[in-house]
C-alpha cells in the first residue's frame, strides 16, 4: 500500500476516486490527473484486473498519459481515465453500466468519461442514460465508436516515422507487425492494406484474426513470436507495458509505431530503443485521433474538422521526432517536453498540485 501512495504522489494526480456498488457488482476507479487545461477526459476501461493494485496503477499511468495527449493536441481538456474491474464479455450489465455512469455523474464534471477496451458505443449509451458526461456514444449527438479516428492518426504517424527512419514514404511491401487487431488495430490493418503493407499479426481471439486474414490477407503469428518477428514497423495495439527490457532485445523492427497506450514499462525503455536505433513513435501523440473526435462533441460535432485535426497527427510526430533528433534526446523526452511546455504556460507559476482520495 505505501507504494501505492508513492505512485500517487510520483504522478501528480489531483485525484482519485474508488467506486463501489454492491448491486451491480461495480468496482471502479476514476483517475483525474489534471484540469489545468481543462476538465478531464478520458476513456473507461473494462478489464479483469489480477489485483486492486494492478487496477490502481492502470488507471494512474493511462490518465496522466491523457493530459499528455491532450495537451499535445492542443485540446482545452485535462487528463482523466476510468477502470472498471471485471471481464467485459462475462461480467457487463445494463445495471453496472448505469452504476458506472452515477460514479461519473458523482464527480460533477471534472472527469468525462468514453470508450476504451473492454467498453462498445452501446454502453457509453447506457452510461448517458446517468450523467451528460460522457461522450463517443450513438445517442443524444454523440459521435459514436471512435477507433476508426485513432487508427487514422496512427496510420499518418507512422508513415511519419517510417520516413524519419529513412525507409522513403511509400508503405507498398513494408511489412508491418501488428499486435492485437480488435477495435483499433482492425482499422489500422486496413488503412495499411489500402497502402500495399504486408501484415503480420497476432491476437488472442482466433475470430478477429481470422477476420483481418481473410479481408486483408494478413499473415498470423503466434502472440510468443510476435516481437521476433522480422519486420520494418512493430505496431503495438493491445495492452500497454510491452515494451521493456525482455521484449526491445527481441525487437527486429527500424520503427515502433502503435495505437497502444503506455507501451513503454518504464521510461529507460524508451533510452533503450534509441539506443538500438529503433524510431519510437510516442505512443499518447501518435494514438489521439479518438479523443480529438470525442473532444470534438463538446463543441458541436463537425467530422470534416475532426479528420482535419487527426490528419495532422503525422506533423506532430515529425516535429517530435525531428526534435528527438536535434536534441540527441529520445522521442518520448522529447514529447513530455513539449507537452509541458504548454500545460506550463497555463499554469504560469502554477500551484502545487494536492492527491485526492475519496
Amino acid at each position: 500500500m505505501v507504494e501505492l501512495f508513492r505512485d500517487l504522489e510520483d504522478y501528480g494526480h489531483e485525484q482519485v476516486a474508488f467506486f463501489q456498488d454492491k448491486d451491480t457488482g461495480l468496482k471502479a476507479i476514476i483517475g483525474i490527473h489534471s484540469t489545468v487545461l481543462g476538465p478531464s477526459l478520458g476513456g473507461c476501461r473494462m478489464w479483469p484486473y489480477k489485483s486492486e493494485g494492478e487496477a490502481l496503477r492502470d488507471v494512474l499511468r493511462l490518465s496522466r498519459g491523457m493530459t499528455y495527449k491532450a495537451s499535445l493536441a492542443g485540446l482545452d481538456l485535462g487528463g482523466g481515465k476510468a477502470v472498471i474491474i471485471g471481464d467485459a464479455r462475462k461480467d457487463k450489465t445494463e445495471a453496472l453500466m448505469k452504476a458506472f455512469g452515477r460514479s461519473v455523474e458523482w464527480l460533477g464534471g471534472r472527469y468525462i468519461t468514453a470508450e476504451d477496451v473492454g467498453m462498445k458505443e452501446a454502453d457509453i449509451d447506457t452510461v448517458r442514460t446517468q450523467t451528460k458526461y460522457a461522450v463517443g456514444g450513438s445517442n443524444e449527438g454523440g459521435s459514436g465508436d471512435p477507433s476508426c479516428f485513432t487508427a487514422l492518426g496512427v496510420f499518418q504517424g507512422l508513415k511519419a516515422a517510417v520516413k524519419a527512419a529513412g525507409l522513403g514514404e511509400d508503405l507498398q511491401g513494408m511489412r508491418v507487425a501488428v499486435q492485437g487487431v480488435g477495435n483499433v488495430g482492425y482499422h489500422l490493418c486496413s488503412l495499411l492494406s489500402a497502402a500495399g503493407a504486408k501484415l503480420l499479426v497476432t491476437d488472442i481471439y482466433e475470430a478477429q484474426l481470422e477476420k483481418v486474414r481473410d479481408e486483408f490477407g494478413a499473415t498470423i503469428v503466434t502472440p510468443d513470436v510476435i516481437y521476433d518477428t522480422e519486420c520494418e514497423v512493430f505496431s503495438p495495439c493491445a495492452l500497454g507495458a510491452i515494451l521493456n527490457r525482455e521484449t526491445i532485445p527481441k525487437l527486429k523492427c527500424r520503427v515502433v509505431a502503435g495505437a497502444a497506450n503506455n507501451q513503454l514499462e518504464n521510461e529507460s525503455d524508451g533510452n533503450e530503443l534509441m539506443k538500438r536505433n529503433i524510431i519510437y513513435a510516442p505512443d499518447y501523440a501518435i494514438n489521439s485521433g479518438g479523443v480529438i473526435n470525442v473532444a470534438c462533441e463538446l463543441e458541436g460535432y463537425n467530422r470534416e474538422l475532426v479528420l482535419t485535426r487527426v490528419n495532422k497527427i503525422g506533423h506532430t510526430i515529425a516535429n517530435i521526432l525531428a526534435m528527438a533528433k536535434r536534441e540527441g534526446i529520445a522521442p518520448h523526452i522529447a514529447a513530455d517536453r513539449l507537452a509541458e511546455e504548454r500545460l506550463n504556460e497555463k499554469k504560469g507559476n502554477g500551484s502545487q498540485r494536492q492527491v485526492v482520495t475519496a
